[in-house]
């Protein structure tokens, strides 16, 4: 086998991971589950002939019981229109466990930041490298992808370099 084509097939091999992992994270977001640590595993998908590995990372006990209910085809499974409540009230909105210091993204207008906790129903962000804290509803953020957090990061080094 030529170079090129042995190249062309591991191109193809880790695109097809890359998507994979793409399409578990969309379908865990419609169940309101994210796992922040959900990504293509770097060494398994080195070398010339790489058998990528998914990485779903580590989470709490109630993102678990949420992803089991949801594999079990339970309550967490429900979607939004499936759910209903006395008096015709809206369904609350799923509870999703962030990890503090995990970086998010408000899918609202787009902008990057770390989860500081959560006041009320809303989930806290902070700005890279510090700034005004904002409250984005559950609903509205999703896990940052592996470049938005390496920019991120960046960011925040620069950031600290500027300080005295």
């Amino acid at each position: 086998m030529k170079g090129t084509e042995a190249h062309g097939r591991t191109t193809d091999r880790v695109g097809a991971a890359q998507e994979a992992v793409d399409r578990l994270r969309a379908g865990l977001a419609e169940a309101g589950i994210v796992l922040p640590s959900l990504r293509l595993e770097p060494v398994s998908s080195a070398g010339n002939d790489p058998a990528p590995l998914v990485d779903l990372g580590r989470c709490n006990v109630e993102t678990a019981d949420r992803l089991s209910a949801v594999l079990e085809g339970g309550p967490a499974a429900m979607s939004d229109d499936d759910a209903c409540c006395a008096g015709g009230d809206e369904p609350e909105a799923p509870e999703v466990a962030w990890v503090v210091g995990a970086f998010a993204v408000d899918a609202r207008d787009g902008r990057l930041g770390r989860v500081m906790g959560s006041e009320g129903p809303y989930i806290q962000l902070r700005p890279p490298g510090g700034g005004k804290e904002w409250d984005c509803p559950p609903r509205a953020v999703r896990a940052a992808d592996r470049k938005e957090v390496l920019r991120a990061k960046v960011r925040e080094i620069n950031w600290e370099g500027r300080l005295p």
